[in-house]
C-alpha cells in the first residue's frame, strides 16, 4: 500500500470515530434543549419528577437521550416506584414497556405495588394487580401489601387486595383494631375477615380496639356483630379490658344490661333472615338488585326444609316441618363449585351456668352489675322468655382426660317465643344457636344457611356433608369419595 492509500484509510478511520460522537453529542444537545423547553434537565432528579408527573413525552425524551429507565434515587427506588406512589399510570405503563419488572424491588425491599399502597393510590393498586404484581411479597420489615394498607389506613387498597390475600384477612383485622382504622375494619369484614377471630390470648378485635382507646372502631365492631360478652383467656370482657386500660367512656359504650333479645334462643328462620339482611345491607347495591329476583332457596335436611330468603325479599317462614323423616322438598341442587360463604354467625348469650345442686341451677346474668339467679325445672328465667326444661349432672367423655369421663352440670332451656331449645354446660360459654354460615350458590344467587351435620346434593347427584362451620371457612366432605372441600368466608362483597 502506498502513502496516498494509507492516508485515505487513516482519514476514513478518523471520520468513522469522530462522526458518531458528533452525532451523539448533537442528539444529546437536542434532547437537552427539548427537555429544557418542557421545564426539565437531563438529570436523575428530573427523571423522577417526570415519572411522578405522569409526563410521558418527557420520559420518552429522557430515554432518547440515553437515560437509563432503571435509574435509582438515593433510597434505591426506581421511576416505577415514583410513578406508582403518584398514581401515574401512563408513566408506569411506559416504564414497564421499557423492561422494568412489575415487582422491581427498591428501598426497604418494597415493590411498586407497596409504594402505591403506602401512598393510598387505589386506582394504581388495582392497575398494578392487573399487570401481575405479586400481593404476597414482603418488604424488609415483613409486611405484605395488605398489612401496609391496614397500617396506612387505606380502605380502598384493602378492598383491592383482600381477594388476593385471604389468609391474611383475620390478622389484618386484628391489626386494624389495634391501630383504630374503622374504615379499614369495614372493608376487611366486607371481604371476609371475621369479627370472631382471636389473638392467642383470646382477645377479639373488639377487645383490642377497646384496649387501645379507639371509640369509633369499637362502635363499628359492635354494629357489625362483635359480642360484648365474649371473654379472653383471663376471663375478661371487652368492657373490663377497656376499664383496665383507663378508657371509661369506651367501657360505658360496651357494658350494659342485656336486652330481651339477647336473652333468647333463636330459631333457624330468625337466623336465616337476620344473616340475609346483614349481607344485603353490606353488599353493593347493584349486587342486591341482581339477586333480589331469585326467590327463596330451600334444602331438605333430616326431615326439615330450611329456607333462606335471597336479597331484597323477606321470609314469612324460614323453616317448615316435613311430614316424616327424610320427606319434604327435594334437596337443593348445588353447583359444586361455585359455592360462596357470605357470612358466619355465632351469638353468645350473657348468661352462664354456674353450678347445679340437686334439682336447682345457679345462673349468672351479665350486665352493668352481674347477678345470679337460682332456677328449677318448669321455672322461667327472670326478665326473659327462657323456661328451664331440665337440670342435671351427668357423665360425659372428658376432653381434658381422653378415654376418661367427667361429671358436668347441664341446664336445658326452651325459648317460649321461638320454640328453640339448648343445653348449656357449666364452665362453657352459652350460645343461642350452633355456629352457622350463610352460603350462596354463585350460579343462581340463592342463599342457604349451613350448619355442621347438614347435607347438600350437587347437580350430579353427589351428596356433601357439612363437617364444620368456622368463623373464616366451611368444610364440606363428598360422602362418596371422602374428598374434602374448604369454602372460605368471602364476605358480602368478596
Amino acid at each position: 500500500m502506498n502513502g496516498i492509500s494509507r492516508g485515505l484509510v487513516a482519514a476514513t478511520a478518523v471520520a468513522c470515530c469522530v462522526l458518531p460522537l458528533t452525532g451523539c453529542r448533537k442528539r444529546t444537545d437536542t434532547v437537552k434543549a427539548d427537555l429544557g423547553e418542557a421545564g426539565y434537565k437531563l438529570t436523575p432528579e428530573d427523571w423522577f419528577r417526570a415519572s411522578r408527573s405522569n409526563d410521558l413525552e418527557a420520559l420518552k425524551k429522557f430515554v432518547a437521550g440515553g437515560f437509563s429507565a432503571d435509574t435509582r434515587d438515593a433510597a434505591g427506588d426506581s421511576g416505577l416506584h415514583a410513578a406508582a406512589a403518584a398514581g401515574a399510570i401512563e408513566a408506569a405503563n411506559f416504564l414497564l414497556n421499557r423492561g422494568l419488572a412489575v415487582d422491581l424491588t427498591g428501598g426497604g425491599a418494597r415493590t411498586p405495588l407497596m409504594a402505591a399502597v403506602i401512598a393510598n393510590q387505589t386506582d394504581m393498586v388495582r392497575w398494578l394487580l392487573r399487570q401481575g404484581a405479586d400481593p404476597r411479597l414482603k418488604d424488609a420489615d415483613g409486611f405484605r401489601p395488605l398489612m401496609l394498607a391496614v397500617r396506612e389506613g387505606s380502605a380502598g387498597s384493602v378492598a383491592e387486595l383482600a381477594s388476593y390475600d385471604r389468609e391474611d384477612l383475620d390478622p389484618a383485622l386484628l391489626l386494624a383494631a389495634m391501630v383504630g382504622k374503622e374504615e379499614v375494619i369495614d372493608a376487611l369484614t366486607n371481604y371476609g375477615a371475621s369479627v370472631y377471630t382471636r389473638m392467642e390470648d383470646g382477645r377479639t378485635p373488639l377487645m383490642i380496639a377497646a384496649q387501645n382507646g379507639h371509640a369509633a372502631a369499637v362502635k363499628l365492631l359492635l354494629e357489625i356483630g362483635s359480642s360484648r360478652y365474649t371473654k379472653d383467656t383471663d376471663g375478661r370482657t371487652a368492657a373490663e379490658i377497656a376499664s383496665e386500660a383507663g378508657f371509661p367512656e369506651i367501657t360505658a359504650m360496651i357494658v350494659r344490661d342485656p336486652l330481651p333479645a339477647e336473652l333468647a334462643l333463636e330459631s333457624p328462620e330468625e337466623i336465616a333472615e337476620e344473616m340475609d339482611a346483614y349481607v344485603n345491607a353490606e353488599s353493593a347495591p347493584e349486587e342486591s338488585a341482581t339477586v333480589s329476583q331469585k326467590g327463596m332457596a330451600s334444602i331438605s335436611i333430616d326431615g326439615e326444609t330450611l329456607s333462606a330468603p335471597v336479597a331484597g325479599q323477606a321470609s314469612e317462614r324460614a323453616i317448615s316441618k316435613s311430614n316424616a323423616a327424610g320427606a319434604g322438598e327435594p334437596s337443593a341442587a348445588f353447583a359444586m363449585p361455585p359455592l360462596v360463604m357470605r357470612a358466619y354467625r355465632e351469638r353468645e348469650v350473657p348468661m352462664s351456668v354456674e353450678t347445679v345442686r340437686g334439682d336447682a341451677a345457679t345462673l349468672r346474668i351479665d350486665g352493668i352489675t352481674p347477678r345470679e339467679v337460682t332456677v328449677r325445672a318448669g321455672q322461667k328465667v327472670p326478665n326473659s322468655n327462657l323456661v328451664v326444661v331440665r337440670v342435671q349432672r351427668r357423665m360425659e367423655d372428658s376432653k381434658v382426660n381422653p378415654g376418661g369421663q367427667a361429671e358436668i352440670s347441664v341446664v336445658e332451656l326452651r325459648d317460649a317465643t321461638s320454640g328453640a331449645s339448648r343445653e348449656w354446660i357449666a364452665g362453657v360459654p352459652s350460645h343461642s344457636h350452633d355456629p352457622v354460615g350463610l352460603v350462596e350458590d354463585a350460579a343462581t344467587g340463592k342463599r342457604y344457611i349451613a350448619s355442621p351435620g347438614q347435607r347438600f346434593s350437587a347437580q350430579d347427584g353427589s351428596t356433601f356433608l357439612v363437617t364444620d362451620v368456622r368463623p373464616n371457612q366451611m368444610v364440606i366432605r363428598d360422602e362418596a369419595t371422602g374428598k374434602v372441600r374448604t369454602i372460605p368466608l368471602r364476605g358480602p362483597r368478596g
